[in-house]
């Protein structure tokens, strides 16, 4: 742990649940800036803005700005800046992300990419049923993240992931993921912190998205047992955490930070 110069902390579920702070937490993150450790907080969500994201967290007593953030939508944005330069992009999302979408062309017909996000209540039949049209026309498939579900105040929620595995089948094509598990989300996040992945940390609750994809990045990975955690994907896991932990309220102490 003393190599350690610099966190990569998801948030949703690891830090707060429905946007809530789990108890500890603020304090756990205080104590790490305090260490003085870059701190990158890593995220999935697509249904919030970097914006909006951190002026929840700093709400609830957490010391973070935007600038801090790094969210799929944005990495998603500067993947089709790169490898689809003004393409017309058909948007299937939850919430309004048009913010952190700057310079993409959303559009409804003559689609050369369907964006995939975060599900919601747009994913009915008719906007899917569209979505797969496009695929079948030689649209390009790319999506955010392939999370299963995600969990909130009221148990596990379905995420878009399903809808990408059925999307890839029925069209018969493969999805580009931007956000994590995608190496290239774990590199962008350690340029923006400017470290190394052997000096880097990575602080999760989806052992396979957060912590062992990270890991296979070269950076040492912790799962937390909050949020998504269930004892039976921690069994069948394709490979064994560096670190497990009750929760972030704990991570001071496995970095030598607290007096106790």
């Amino acid at each position: 742990m003393d190599a350690v110069r610099a966190l990569l902390i998801d948030i949703d579920g690891v830090l707060t649940v429905s946007w809530k702070p789990l108890p500890g937490t603020v304090e756990a993150l205080r104590a790490v800036r305090e260490a003085g450790l870059g701190v990158a907080l890593v995220t999935n969500t697509t249904s919030r803005t970097r914006a909006s994201i951190a002026g929840i967290l700093a709400d609830g007593g957490f010391p973070v700005t935007a600038d801090d953030i790094l969210t799929a939508p944005a990495v998603t944005a500067a993947h089709l800046a790169e490898h689809y330069p003004g393409a017309r992009c058909a948007l299937l999302n939850s919430g309004d992300i048009a913010e952190d979408l700057a310079g993409v062309t959303l559009a409804e017909d003559d689609v050369e990419v369907v964006v995939v996000g975060g599900a919601g209540p747009e994913f009915g039949y008719a906007a899917l049923d569209r979505a797969f049209g496009h695929l079948q026309r030689g649209a390009r498939l790319v999506a955010m993240h392939r999370n299963l579900y995600w969990r909130t105040d009221d148990g596990l929620r379905l995420d878009s992931g399903a809808f990408v595995t059925g999307l890839e089948a029925a069209a018969r094509v493969e999805a580009e993921v931007t956000g994590k598990p995608s190496p290239a989300f774990f590199a962008a996040a350690l340029a923006r912190l400017g470290v190394g992945a052997e000096e880097a940390l990575m602080v999760g609750d989806d052992i396979e998205s957060d912590v062992l994809a990270a890991q296979r990045a070269g950076i040492t990975g912790v799962l937390v047992r909050t949020g998504k955690y269930l004892p039976e994907t921690h069994r069948t896991a394709t490979g064994t955490p560096d670190h497990v932990i009750d929760s972030f309220a704990d991570l001071p102490n496995l970095l030598g930070l607290s007096e106790d």
